[in-house]
């Protein structure tokens, strides 16, 4: 028979007092690195300049900037919302929700959305205000950012459906990539 080691470690151990609540909360840089992480960012950074851009201009004197305004801060809010949920992993803590699904949604929501932004944008840019004039300027370049994010939505939007259908994906590549490609 074999002898029991003598340098068996016998002593139990507690975890330290709101330790765990820390670790929880660490982000997950893979999710930055993935397709979607990166999407969420260039939608996030695409987004805040389309809104400064807007809000930088007399915007309330056309009615038309409000709207090109509240798609653009409601999306990027709620864009912020969904990348700390996936950021932070929390969308595995509330696993009752089909996450898939609800991104497959709000992406093609903000899609429409931003197409909508962008041609009302675009269509209200001054064509008998001075080109290179500071306003003109601003007004043109919100229109460009606003397709730039209105196509990235869309890719978005094709990329989560293809998520939600389960497309090139199986079961042991979805759990070790977290969920996202």
């Amino acid at each position: 028979m074999a002898e029991f080691p003598s340098k068996v470690s016998t002593r139990t151990s507690s975890p330290a007092q709101g330790g765990a609540a820390v670790s929880a909360l660490r982000p997950d840089l893979g999710f930055v690195r993935s397709s979607l992480g990166a999407l969420m960012l260039l939608q996030l950074v695409l987004g805040l300049l389309v809104w400064a851009l807007i809000a930088d201009t007399p915007y309330h004197l056309y009615p038309a900037y409000g709207w090109v305004m509240f798609v653009a801060v409601f999306l990027w809010l709620v864009t912020i919302v969904f990348f700390i949920l996936y950021l932070f992993q929390l969308h595995m803590k509330l696993y009752m929700v089909p996450w898939p699904l609800v991104l497959m949604i709000f992406n093609m929501g903000a899609t429409l959305l931003y197409i909508t932004a962008f041609i009302t944008c675009s269509a209200s840019v001054e064509l008998t205000s001075l080109k290179g004039t500071r306003r003109y300027n601003q007004q043109a370049a919100a229109s460009f950012f606003s397709c730039l994010v209105m196509i990235a939505y869309g890719v978005s939007a094709f990329f989560s459906f293809q998520a939600w259908r389960g497309v090139g994906s199986n079961a042991a590549t979805s759990q070790m990539a977290g969920g996202y490609a």
